[in-house]
């Protein structure tokens, strides 16, 4: 490689990092907790379940209490378990049945989250959480203030999040490792941010690569390329898309006007599902025409992660007679769309390895996040040199300032917001949603600015990290003052999901104190 070509992907791989270093950061920080999404709503909202918690439900119950309070005959009613959490998501169809009047509130009202145990049912302003806020903060959804801007802008960040790993990688390709096997913590500083930023930039890379790439798959796919793919391999035809993108073929099930006759039970379904493959999980059940003759009901399933990584299948049952009608095997074949769709989404979600698997992911985030704010250090350093004027230099001080104390705060702000939550959210009479965001942005906009008056990255450092050792400590706590579940009490009743997000916060602040102890001994030395 020529010297020229070296210095052309040199500074492009600098520019693009120094250009999204901030936006990047709030990415994977918040994608980093949002590994933890259902354990945070269970902590939340002290709702923990069991494995296998779909098959449990008595949806025999649930359907009668759905009945009272709205018209469910003729209707397609659809229970999903996205999530692993207790309130699951509920969508009925308009009635087929022409003498029955659709209710004000159209297609809101017919999506709901219902809670199976106490059939409380909830719209999406009322069901919101903090693991929704955070999951959905990662890719910028809260800037979709013109259309899906906040979408397009992550999907842009994630592209040249792509570029830079790349032109990384061919930056430091001659001594990748060499580098990596070289920490030199008792020299200058660029020596130590470089070393630090090209040895955890390679532990990191395969996933940093990955999350790239299917970031990119699933934020400029579904948004930016729907359109032109649609144009020119499908010359405008939305239907015609539809169907090549779709895992299994559509089936209309006839609706007779004619009522069902005799009693039928939807947990007999989904335990003659569970039998047959015991070794999937129950995560959906679809009833077609309701209370109709022709009545049936779909008992959707996915084999574990531990049988196999991707596919799903289902059985439909006739409810007149209860004969399996269409039958897809989750351990069978499955198609390449669904394949491939599917084992972009293990991957970018971490989701098919247990606690072992969310503990490595968010390490590797937490390590992506130091790689993007040493490269900013690295940045700073290099050009903090005499033959640089004073209004440059202080330009790029102020500007890595205004980058360290926006991502930094991000720590300890996340942990208030733990605490207010649990402690004021469930009380407050307002939006549920507009508490969450208030409560974050505001406190992150202050602390962030509080702290630029102070100028100095290494105390913006230092504050966040005791600020947030502190405060993360008093997460579990705030859990047992308001809940009684305290770690101890959470261990022995079993409640895994709220017992791993108190260990989350008690593990982070103890990294931060180890931390603060480290930077004192380094400055007294």
């Amino acid at each position: 490689m020529s010297q020229r070509v070296y210095n052309i992907i040199f500074h492009t791989h600098t520019i693009s990092g120094i250009i999204i270093s901030v936006l990047l950061y709030v990415i994977f920080f918040t994608g980093s907790i949002s590994f933890l999404r259902d354990e945070i709503n269970a902590w939340e909202r002290n709702e923990p379940i069991p494995e296998g918690y779909f098959a449990t439900v008595d949806f025999d119950n649930t359907l009668k209490a759905l009945e009272k309070e709205q018209q469910l005959y003729s209707r397609d009613v659809r229970f999903t378990h996205r999530f692993f959490e207790r309130r699951i998501s509920v969508f009925m169809s308009s009635p087929k049945d022409t003498a029955i009047k659709e209710e004000k509130g159209g297609r809101r009202r017919n999506f709901f989250y219902l809670d199976t145990e106490k059939n409380v049912r909830r719209n999406y302003a009322e069901n919101y959480s903090m693991g929704e806020f955070f999951y959905r903060l990662h890719f910028f959804a809260p800037l979709n203030f013109h259309n899906r801007s906040g979408y397009l802008l992550a999907g842009l960040v994630a592209f040249l999040f792509l570029f830079a790993v790349v032109t990384g990688v061919i930056v430091h390709w001659k001594k990748i490792v060499s580098s990596f096997y070289v920490f030199r913590p008792g020299t200058k500083w660029k020596t130590i941010w470089t070393d630090a930023h090209v040895a955890l930039g390679m532990i990191g890379l395969p996933y940093q690569f990955m999350f790239a790439f299917t970031g990119i798959y699933f934020i400029v796919g579904y948004t930016v390329m729907l359109a032109p793919v649609s144009s020119v391999l499908f010359n405008d035809d939305a239907q015609q898309m539809e169907e090549a993108m779709r895992y299994e073929k559509p089936v209309d099930y006839a609706f007779t006007g004619e009522a069902l006759t005799g009693e039928i039970s939807f947990n007999h379904y989904i335990s003659e599902t569970a039998n047959k493959w015991p070794d999937a999980g129950i995560n959906g059940l679809q009833i077609y025409n309701y209370g109709d003759a022709n009545m049936h009901v779909k008992v959707m399933a996915a084999p574990s992660f531990r049988e196999k990584l991707i596919g799903g299948g289902y059985l439909t049952f006739r409810a007149s007679d209860g004969k399996i009608t269409d039958e897809k095997d989750p351990f069978g074949e499955i198609s390449y769309i669904e394949g491939s769709s599917d084992i972009l989404a293990r991957l970018h979600f971490g989701d098919f390895g247990g606690y072992g698997m969310k503990v490595i992911y968010l390490g590797l985030g937490f390590i992506t996040c130091f790689v993007i704010l040493s490269g900013v250090l690295i940045w700073l350093v290099a050009r903090d040199k005499k033959n640089v004027s004073r209004a440059k230099r202080n330009f790029n001080n102020w500007l890595v300032s205004v980058y360290m104390s926006a991502c930094l705060t991000m720590y300890p702000v996340t942990a208030f917001t733990f605490i207010m939550v649990k402690f004021f959210a469930d009380d407050y009479g307002g939006d549920r949603k507009q508490f969450i965001y208030s409560t974050f942005f505001w406190s992150w906009l202050i602390l962030a600015v509080l702290l630029l008056f102070k100028k100095s990255t290494h105390f913006t450092n230092k504050a966040t990290l005791i600020l947030g050792g502190c405060t993360g400590l008093l997460v579990p706590v705030a859990s047992g003052i308001k809940t009684g579940n305290w770690p101890w009490v959470s261990v022995a009743n079993g409640y895994s999901q709220i017992f791993v997000v108190d260990m989350f916060w008690i593990s982070l602040s103890v990294i931060a104190f180890a931390v603060v102890l480290k930077l004192k001994r380094r400055a007294v030395a």
